[in-house]
């Protein structure tokens, strides 16, 4: 095993994911290692920010709220100070890492009724079982969220007196149902959730019921409160005097008095703190002032706006925020730039439980709810929290192989499980790879507000030196040097774009954001990437923070090519310049395409702007001058022939050499195959062939290199990927031919058929056809499904399924909003990964319209599936 790096602080024990750890059997489950919990206590008790934003570390150092949970205090800052209660007993039972604050008996947080403790609905109490989030209701059994009767008396702050002539405020209707004109007008219809959903810096209404008709004299201010000790100046306690104006953009008017109701508009700041606000109203009259205790039925959550010009997330353009902030489900691409395969995600960020899910990880942080206005610091944040290192966050990356211990990162079909799993028991979720980080950052991000994409770079380097290039080394016969080969190329890497302004750097950087939540050694060993402004990257402006250099390497760095020299000295013996970052595309908006959006990231490859920015960018490399000993004879080209690779098949891959030069020459070729994880990362050479060619003048000539199923099978690792080495030696002129080459082995999908209409409330059926493409036996095999609207994450265990069988089974759900939804499968098994499927579904409103909010979708968890039926080949 490597020795430990300084910027991982551990041994690498991923070896599918560092370069220079070359892949061997692992004869031991290797997953990454969850942090101990003290490991803040190790830092010195320096807060995040001030280990990884050193602007930011002088701002906060009085701020009260800030720093990690403390033990005994685990407040659930996006709820306000509500603690979280997962078992029975109040107590949390995940250990000393995870610092519970302890409930009283009633089930109420014993801080008293300001602190605003959470009860979870009775709609959470469904049997869906450990995969399906629920929520728990509290200990007293009944729901503590079930909107009263309007005007029903609420009890009077204080000794409880009520005087003749006092305004008294007996109910409060926010207006909050998912029908109302709140939610329609913030574009929170389609959040699971009754209680009030706001974008910040929009007028939202809602109805005052009064013990007497309203009258001019009368003074009325509303309250909202966030976190553990609420103030006026940090935005934490924000006063609206109705028709007198608040402070920063927040305001409320008068719109109608009838009787003893009162209507108010009112006005959020576009700076507004994100998160659940408690709320509450102050009356004062000549009779004396009352006070509305808080009612947890009268919270108010708070998100970022892309609608609001004042908002620095301001997105101007609908389509764009109908994809990048609306969308619950999305593409993923993933292989190779020559075999491109993509997955359908399911990001359900409007899915029950996920918006608390979401503060629940600012919580987890310790971040101060008065940075939680800024939606910079805020997805720094969240870039470090979807990884499990240095803060317990959500997904433990591993890259091993092995994932007994957890799910295989393919078999993941959306987001919802994972948080909801995160939300529920506090313990990182184990596995997650980059297109599993980068899936389940789209989903926060979206769900506070902030408009994401899920972009994936093919060939996207991993510089582990800071020299802005991929130096692969060779030895005397041009065979790879893996023990020296510490830098690697991703065969493709997935990451996220999100959409805001940039106040803290000069002008002409707002827009496009890169965060990136897989861990990597970015930003001084803290496990967080970016915001990084893609104007930056494009430029090679790799001073700008954050991370700009790592992320410019990924997708703007050569390859460069050494070889050993006879005396044990290394030559660059020849530079390639287009070989990274090829190719960088998104899900298009509106369909099911895909976007290339590689010219948002860099300039023409080989045009005059992309060399000066990648010279821009090398000379703040540790390893400017590496150009310095280029040759340059370049006669005979080589290109290798992109083949369709099936798995359990024979396959052949084919190089084509072409003489550009005037005169005949002859070149000794090396091809060396290997298998090679989707990191770079490659296993032993397990086939290789070496020929010698004489090209005539302008001719080319091809060389084909067979390979049988048995030959490889042994040998693969995740995904199926293969890393051809294509090297060579022109006897006339010394050129020095080098070309690397990846391909996949494709999988075969699941399909998937609807089995009747779909109606909201209503069962409906979907059928799942499955052939294994392997002449062996698929052992413990796994299907999972889930569709936001349609299923809440479900695992369906199968048991085996013979060499080239087909298999059929059915399923049923009952759909829980209208509209057209997206229902995803996929399969997982030992033998064989990386398989899915999907299908739109319509679904028809309930005869009566509306939602049906009955079960929120069947869902449980690991249950035995028998088979439909079987076939074979």
């Amino acid at each position: 095993m490597p020795s430990p790096t300084p910027s991982s602080g551990g041994p690498r024990s991923d070896m599918g994911r560092w370069g220079g750890n070359p892949w061997q059997p692992p004869t031991t489950p290797s997953p990454e290692p969850e942090p101990e919990p003290d490991r803040r206590s190790r830092r010195g008790g320096r807060s995040f920010w001030a280990r990884c934003c050193g602007c930011c570390s002088c701002r906060n150092t009085e701020d009260d709220d800030w720093g990690p949970e403390r033990r005994g205090d685990r407040g659930a800052g996006g709820s306000g100070s509500r603690s979280r209660r997962p078992d029975s007993r109040g107590s949390d039972s995940r250990g000393s890492g995870s610092r519970s604050r302890r409930p009283d008996s009633r089930g109420s947080d014993s801080r008293g009724s300001g602190s605003g403790s959470r009860r979870p609905d009775s709609r959470g109490s469904d049997s869906r079982g450990s995969g399906s989030g629920s929520r728990r209701p509290d200990s007293r059994g009944s729901d503590s969220r079930r909107p009263g009767s309007r005007g029903s008396a609420v009890n009077a702050a204080g000794d409880g007196t009520i005087r003749e002539g006092m305004l008294v405020v007996t109910g409060v209707d926010l207006l909050s149902s998912r029908s109302d004109q709140n939610r329609r007008e913030h574009h929170t219809d389609e959040f699971e959730y009754d209680e009030l959903i706001l974008r910040r810096g929009q007028p939202f209404h809602m109805v005052l019921f009064l013990s007497r008709p309203y009258e001019s004299s009368d003074h009325v201010t509303l309250e909202l409160c966030i976190g553990n000790n609420p103030e006026v100046g940090k935005g934490t306690h924000v006063i609206i005097p109705v028709g007198k104006g608040g402070s920063g953009g927040w305001k409320a008017q008068v719109t109608k008095s009838s009787g003893q109701n009162l209507n108010l508009r009112v006005h959020t700041s576009p700076n507004a703190i994100i998160g659940k606000f408690q709320f509450t109203i102050r009356t004062r009259c000549k009779a004396g002032e009352f006070q509305l205790p808080f009612d947890p039925r009268n919270e108010i959550y708070i998100l970022f706006n892309p609608w609001c010009p004042e908002d620095i997330v301001y997105v101007d353009h609908e389509d764009w925020r109908q994809e990048y902030v609306l969308n619950e489900s999305g593409r993923i691409y993933y292989g190779t730039e020559a075999q491109i395969g993509e997955r359908t995600w399911n990001y359900g960020q409007f899915d029950h439980g996920v918006l608390d899910a979401c503060l629940y990880i600012l919580d987890r942080r310790g971040m101060p709810y008065g940075g939680r206005g800024d939606p910079i610091s805020v997805s720094r944040v969240i870039s470090a929290m979807v990884n499990s290192l240095d803060d317990n966050g959500v997904l433990i990356g591993n890259w091993s192989g092995d994932y007994s211990r957890g799910t295989n990162p393919s078999a993941w079909v959306g987001s919802v499980e994972i948080l909801l799993s995160y939300l529920r028991t506090g313990n990182s979720v184990p596995f997650g790879q980059c297109w599993v980080f980068a899936g389940v950052t789209t989903t926060v991000l979206r769900c506070l507000g902030l408009a994401t994409r899920t972009v994936t770079n093919f060939n996207s380097a991993h510089d582990t030196d800071t020299s802005l290039t991929m130096d692969i080394y060779f030895d005397e016969n041009m065979k790879p040097l893996e023990h020296l080969n510490h830098d690697s190329v991703w065969n493709f890497h997935v990451w996220n774009d999100c959409w805001m302004k940039r106040p803290d750097l000069p002008s002409g950087f707002d827009g496009w954001q890169v965060v990136d939540a897989t861990p990597q050694e970015t930003s001084s060993g803290i496990f967080c990437c970016g915001p990084c402004s893609v104007q930056s990257i494009k430029n090679g402006l790799v001073y700008m923070k954050y991370d700009t250099p790592f992320i410019f390497a990924e997708v703007n760095s050569d390859k460069v090519y050494w070889q050993r020299q006879d005396d044990g000295s290394f030559k660059i013996v020849y530079v390639e310049e287009k070989a990274i970052g090829s190719l960088i595309i998104t899900k298009a908006i509106g369909s099911n395409m895909r976007e290339d959006i590689t010219h948002t990231y860099k300039h023409p490859e080989g045009s005059e702007a992309e060399r000066k920015a990648v010279e821009t960018a090398a000379a703040h490399g540790s390893k400017p001058n590496v150009y310095a000993t280029r040759d340059s004879a370049e006669d005979v080209a080589v290109q290798v022939e992109a083949q369709d690779a099936v798995m359990g098949q024979d396959l052949t891959v084919c190089v084509v050499l072409t003489n550009r030069g005037g005169s005949p020459r002859t070149v000794r070729l090396h091809l060396y195959l290997s298998v090679t994880f989707y990191t770079g990362v490659t296993g032993s050479v397990f086939k290789e062939s070496k020929k010698e060619v004489v090209l005539a003048p302008g001719a080319s000539e091809r060389v084909t290199m067979p390979v049988a199923y048995k030959e490889y099978r042994v040998h693969l690792v995740d995904q199926g990927a293969m890393l051809l080495n294509v090297s060579g030696h022109v006897k006339e002129n010394g050129q020095v031919l080098a070309k690397q080459h990846t391909f996949r082995l494709r999988t075969p999908d699941l399909s998937l058929t609807l089995l009747g209409a779909a109606v909201v409330g209503q069962e409906c059926e979907v059928q799942i056809v499955f052939k294994n493409p392997l002449p062996v036996t698929l052992t413990n095999v796994v299907f999972r499904l889930e569709g936001s609207g349609l299923q809440r994450p479900k695992i369906l265990n199968v048991g085996d399924i013979g060499g080239n069988e087909t298999v059929t089974l059915r399923q049923t759900f009952v759909p829980v909003r209208p509209g057209p939804r997206q229902l995803i499968a996929s399969l997982d098994s030992p033998q064989l990964s990386q398989v899915h499927g999907v299908i739109q579904v319509d679904v028809a409103p309930a005869a009566g319209g509306g939602a049906f909010s009955g079960t929120r979708g069947n869902s449980r968890s690991g249950e035995t599936i028998p088979m439909a039926s079987r076939g074979g080949a």
